[in-house]
């Protein structure tokens, strides 16, 4: 794994994934492409991938392509263990998959575009935008907030289960506080 992908293993997982510089020489028999089939995303791939050959704990091997959203550098590309152990994280410049190792069709685009930072919170992955916050537990989708910023989150220090941040406030011209709890998803505050 290279450290520059920002792979990060928090939660237990029974999975491994290596990632690919190029296609494998021999494929392996099951391969997915991620996102599947969306409108508006047909060309996805012609900007690159993200490929990850998957060995789940059982079943057999698979090759991941996941479509990078965007191509700036700056924004993240790497691969997340999951609160659920058989579910891997994949973000692929700024687009980020949940994809389920056991059934590798069931998987989750995140609707975030871009996911600019992944964090893991109090046994949440948490996926923020520029905009809103996503947050990925072990049965799924736990919550996803309201748009808290016209452009721009800064997250912050997370304190008794409250996530604290800031959002910009195109009104103003000014940063205005905001809290998530983190169990919840309840948010007060923001600036949108």
């Amino acid at each position: 794994m290279k450290p520059e992908l920002g792979f990060v293993d928090a939660f237990a997982h029974d999975w491994r994934v290596e990632v690919l510089s190029a296609p494998p020489m021999i494929a392996p028999v099951r391969q997915f492409t991620y996102p599947m089939q969306i409108a508006g995303e047909e060309d996805a791939l012609a900007r690159g991938a993200l490929l990850l050959m998957v060995k789940p704990a059982v079943g057999g091997v698979f090759l991941a392509t996941c479509a990078l959203g965007f191509t700036d550098p700056s924004m993240p590309t790497g691969v997340y263990a999951c609160p659920n152990p058989d579910e891997v994280g994949a973000v692929a410049g700024g687009y980020a998959y949940v994809i389920s190792t056991a059934d590798p069709l069931r998987s989750t685009h995140i609707g975030l575009k871009p996911v600019v930072e992944v964090l893991v919170l109090e046994q949440l992955l948490v996926f923020v935008g520029f905009h809103s916050l996503v947050a990925w537990g072990r049965d799924g989708l736990a919550w996803e907030t309201r748009r808290l910023s016209w452009e721009g989150l800064k997250v912050g220090e997370v304190k008794d289960g409250v996530l604290h941040g800031m959002g910009w406030n195109l009104m103003t011209d000014k940063e205005v506080g905001f809290t998530v709890d983190l169990r919840s998803g309840v948010c007060l505050g923001g600036a949108f």
